[in-house]
């Protein structure tokens, strides 16, 4: 085995740059509070302890959900991927629970979930993936817990890899289940620890859209407005995300890493 780390062409690390900037982009709380003008711990007063207590399941339930039903509304088959379909959707949407506050906030979560993953494997079978293969479903799930790291704005180069690195072996064993006996849940303790791990991500930021939706002042428009944000937000993720996997298979996970970690050390492009 060669000693060398294959080096990217000049096109794949410029793909490789605008995916690092992607996945460091400001937090979803960052953008929540520039659009409502204020911070959302305003929101998050106004979120009730029983249904903070709450929000982790719904997460949960909204990920096993998102995971058995997202991908038979796609077909197979490479194509570009249609990201404004997807924000219209969301839009529609998140203007239901801003209507209806924190009632309407059980339906529109789960809702909004599968149509967050939907996008995510819309644009991950225009990266190349498999859709209907479970190595591709599962980086989907990632993509929850990748958008939910509780990092700073400004993150590290290994915030990505680290949280990818966290899940490592809980998505192997979980892959395994998955390619014997497909998306039930039952009998796999991989599949269910996995789908915990990233809830417990994916859930900060729902309690953050939800303290959004609860600023005052913020109705249904503006609920449309937060959940096109919220879609953004994974979308950017889920980019980042698939583009880096799509290089990894030209050129192996080592050298891709290498490549970012020499990022670093580079200025970002605009």
């Amino acid at each position: 085995m060669s000693t060398h780390t294959l080096q990217l062409a000049d096109a794949d690390l410029e793909a490789l740059a605008h995916a690092r900037g992607l996945l460091e982009n400001p937090s979803l709380v960052a953008r929540l509070s520039s659009f409502v003008g204020s911070p959302l711990e305003q929101g998050m007063a106004r979120l009730p302890a029983s249904w903070r207590a709450k929000v982790g399941g719904l997460a949960h339930e909204a990920l096993l959900r998102a995971m058995s039903t997202a991908a038979r509304t796609l077909e197979p088959e490479p194509r570009p991927a249609s990201p404004r379909l997807h924000k219209l959707l969301g839009s529609v949407s998140g203007a239901g629970g801003g209507a209806f506050g924190l009632a309407g906030l059980t339906v529109e979560i789960p809702l909004s979930t599968v149509l967050i993953m939907r996008a995510i494997l819309d644009i991950a079978r225009a990266e190349g993936e498999h859709i209907d293969r479970p190595p591709t479903r599962l980086a989907a799930l990632e993509v929850f817990a990748l958008g939910g790291t509780q990092r700073s704005d400004d993150a590290t180069e290994s915030g990505y890899y680290a949280v990818r690195a966290a899940l490592a072996t809980t998505v192997s064993e979980a892959a395994r289940h998955l390619a014997q006996k497909g998306l039930s849940a039952e009998g796999a303790p991989a599949l269910v620890r996995l789908i915990t791990m990233v809830a417990a991500r994916y859930k900060v930021q729902v309690t953050q859209k939800a303290a959004g939706m609860l600023v005052p002042g913020i109705g249904a428009a503006a609920g449309a407005t937060i959940n096109l944000m919220f879609m953004n937000h994974f979308q950017d993720v889920s980019r980042g995300h698939f583009t880096v996997r799509r290089l990894e298979r030209h050129y192996g996970a080592e050298a891709v890493r290498t490549a970012w970690e020499a990022l670093a050390d580079s200025p970002r492009p605009h």
